[in-house]
């Protein structure tokens, strides 16, 4: 089994690379987070490595740091989630906030993840609670948000704007505008937030 691979970055795409190690071109699947962190192509990656292997298939997911593949593997123990589904989870939420929806039966947040259905989540919440390490910061990092903010959030996603940058942005607009300056529209909020994501 491949469970780390160090190695020169050839190719990167959203949900794929190929690392070289050994004269070795291994197809590595991994979520948008670990995209969004990885070095410049030609530069060395190093990479958690878990390897899923079927009948008709062997397939390699890649992780920066042990706690998302952890993550990843725990998700895999829900029944209805399989190695592809498990990244695009990753993929439409980070690590921290992710576990923290699932350990405060926040199953109206998960369902938000593209692809995640109402039982899926429950399932999730019902399955995993209680093996999640706990995070103190996980409900600090992820306020509730607004319809309007929730509203602004899904349209830079459908703009193209990864999840957690968006989300990120909001949280810097919001904050910015001062406890006596919140947005009175969503235009409003939506230009700020913009403004945020040039910077």
């Amino acid at each position: 089994m491949i469970a780390h691979l160090r190695g020169k970055l050839l190719v990167k795409h959203p949900n794929q690379i190929v690392v070289e190690t050994g004269g070795v071109g291994y197809e590595v699947n991994i979520a948008v987070p670990t995209f969004s962190e990885l070095p410049a192509a030609g530069s060395e990656v190093a990479l958690h490595i878990y390897t899923h292997v079927r009948e008709d298939i062997l397939a390699l997911y890649g992780f920066l740091r042990p706690a998302e593949k952890q993550l990843f593997e725990k998700l895999m123990t829900v029944s209805g989630i399989g190695p592809k589904l498990a990244v695009t989870i990753l993929s439409g939420m980070a690590a921290d906030d992710l576990s923290g929806a699932i350990r405060g039966n926040d199953v109206a947040r998960l369902t938000k993840i593209p692809g995640i259905g109402r039982k899926t989540a429950e399932r999730m919440v019902l399955e995993l609670r209680d093996k999640l390490p706990a995070q103190a910061s996980a409900h600090e990092a992820a306020p509730a948000m607004t319809a309007m903010e929730d509203d602004v959030l899904s349209a830079l996603v459908n703009l193209g704007y990864q999840r957690t940058t968006a989300e990120k942005a909001l949280t810097s607009a919001v904050k910015s505008a001062g406890a006596g300056e919140t947005a009175r529209s969503f235009d409003e909020l939506f230009r700020r937030v913009l403004a945020a994501l040039s910077k």
